[in-house]
């Protein structure tokens, strides 16, 4: 992301943060995202954006959902997205009422996938920035993704790129001449959060 677009984000970031904790509450209201209309909010939220939206309770994680490319408005692939965390995260129950007070809500804005060309794994353990980058692992049935967050408990390159594997349903020292890797950097909302 520019430092033009970032710093686009930083007034805004607060009205993000407000439509996802908003369409967290409908949620628990109502059983539905908070539909939202993206020509009410200012030219950079309507702009299409993929999103990464994780909630957090006492530090622990409590649900993360996202998109890895861009299909609607900033604006409304939070809302889509903060709801999806709350309710459909596969690894958590769906939320609850009592969980609202103290949740915290952060926000990952992504910038488009760069193809990443590499001839093994070494290769792409040379081009990895630890800290800076999220990868993607595709091939035609599977897909994994870490986000730059992720680098803060896997700050090693070589571990990062074994777990990514097992996410995405290969054993750790599996490689394929096939998979397609994809970088990506992003914006947190609030800003450092992971």
């Amino acid at each position: 992301m520019s430092s033009a677009e970032a710093s686009e984000l930083d007034p805004i970031g607060a009205t993000l943060v407000d439509v996802a904790r908003r369409s967290i509450e409908h949620g628990v209201a109502t059983g539905e995202p908070l539909r939202v209309d993206p020509n009410e909010y200012a030219e950079p939220l309507r702009r299409p954006r993929a999103t990464f939206v994780t909630l957090k309770r006492n530090g622990e994680l409590r649900g993360c959902m996202g998109a890895l490319e861009a299909s609607r408005p900033l604006v409304s692939d939070v809302a889509h997205n903060a709801h999806a965390a709350a309710f459909f995260d596969p690894r958590f129950a769906p939320m609850t009422a009592e969980e609202l007070p103290g949740l915290e809500i952060h926000l990952s804005i992504l910038s488009p996938l760069e193809p990443m060309v590499v001839a093994d794994e070494s290769d792409l353990l040379d081009q990895l920035r630890p800290g800076f980058d999220g990868l993607v692992l595709r091939d035609a049935h599977h897909r994994g993704t870490f986000l730059p967050s992720v680098w803060e408990s896997l700050p090693d390159p070589v571990d990062f790129v074994r777990h990514l594997k097992v996410k995405a349903g290969f054993a750790p020292d599996d490689w394929s001449a096939g998979w397609e890797f994809f970088r990506y950097t992003v914006e947190s909302i609030p800003r450092g959060a992971g």
